[in-house]
């Protein structure tokens, strides 16, 4: 016998009530959960004023969070790569390091008596220097062209910075009487500062840390200047030595007029001459910071005494004054050439005709 309501032969195939009838109605789990909707339970039901119905929070929220934070991982390690690459790229050469300065200083004695006149106008019209521009209007920049891998404005700016080096070292008057060095130092690249303070500190005849291999100085306590425009001459080189590196190389000749220290303003002036060949070597930290790497400081002075120290001061033989032994040949800091004594005898062609 059949259930209540139920035909004793069962449900008839097709009839309306029949499981095939719903089927297409029934919701599984994941048709349930996916529901925006959600029916509160009795007992939430009973609260005032409460829903029959909550809104679920749909997957596509959830899934916005985790694509934003997935965003934010993937764009923190690119920059991350992108920081490192240009802090330390694979490619950059090796940093390098100043060599020490090589310095040569030779005194040249005179043959005779040093010559000397009232006004140091008459010395320098009788001299070969007559020609010769003042101060660091004698140091005159060549045409530039740019090289292979610098432009130029770097070229410019290598040869502006030999110029300044040169212009500070010999012919700033604080630093020619002995009383400063900064305006010098401050033009070197640091890692050459040690050197450099180590020769003002502790000077030595050693090819390293000869004050004067740095730049021109006199002894205040026996040399004054008597007239402040230096006559300078002389030629600037640029060459650039692989891709990272320019140098310059400067010869020029400095003529400074000079009487006794404390000497009255009538006292007899006399010439003296000094003639400097540097090598600079520029890398692009250097072109940037108006700095300079000297590697060579090749210097003739005369009139000096061969036995006369030259290391911390030069001190010239004044007007009147004579050398004591000569050295073997006579060397003319004007001409091209360098001399290879310890000590040359100035040529009498370099001195005034007075």
């Amino acid at each position: 016998m059949g259930g209540p309501g139920e035909p004793p032969a069962g449900t008839p195939e097709g009839a309306p009530g029949g499981e095939d009838e719903y089927r297409s109605v029934v919701f599984d789990e994941s048709f349930v959960r996916a529901a925006r909707l959600q029916e509160l339970s009795a007992r939430e039901r009973m609260g005032d004023h409460a829903r029959a119905v909550r809104r679920r929070p749909g997957p596509h929220r959830r899934l916005s969070r985790q694509v934003v934070i997935l965003v934010v991982l993937i764009t923190v390690a690119f920059g991350t790569a992108l920081y490192m690459g240009v802090r330390q790229p694979y490619d950059s050469p090796a940093a390098h390091r100043p060599e020490p300065l090589r310095m040569t200083v030779i005194p040249l004695a005179p043959q005779g008596r040093v010559p000397g006149a009232e006004k140091a106008a008459d010395l320098f019209a009788k001299s070969p220097a007559a020609q010769f521009g003042t101060g660091a209007g004698g140091i005159a920049l060549p045409a530039v062209r740019r090289t292979e891998h610098f432009t130029e404005d770097q070229v410019v700016a290598a040869l502006t910075t030999a110029k300044d080096y040169l212009v500070e070292s010999s012919l700033d008057p604080d630093v020619l009487r002995g009383r400063s060095v900064r305006s010098a130092r401050v033009l070197l690249d640091p890692a050459q500062l040690d050197q450099f303070d180590r020769s003002f500190a502790h000077p030595a005849a050693d090819g390293r840390h000869a004050p004067t291999g740095w730049l021109v100085r006199f002894d205040p306590a026996r040399t004054a200047l008597a007239d402040p425009g230096v006559r300078v001459h002389g030629s600037l080189r640029v060459s650039e030595t692989d891709r990272d590196t320019l140098e310059v190389a400067s010869d020029h000749t400095f003529v400074y007029a000079l009487r006794p220290a404390g000497a009255a303003a009538r006292a007899p002036a006399s010439l003296f001459t000094v003639r400097r060949e540097l090598h600079f070597r520029f890398d692009r930290d250097d072109l940037r910071m108006h700095q300079a790497e000297l590697l060579v400081s090749y210097v003739q002075a005369g009139p000096l005494a061969c036995a006369g120290d030259t290391t911390h001061h030069l001190r010239p033989l004044l007007a009147g004054e004579r050398a004591g032994a000569a050295g073997p040949a006579g060397t003319d800091p004007f001409a091209t050439g360098q001399a290879t004594a310890l000590c040359g005898t100035l040529a009498g062609a370099a001195q005034p005709r007075v």
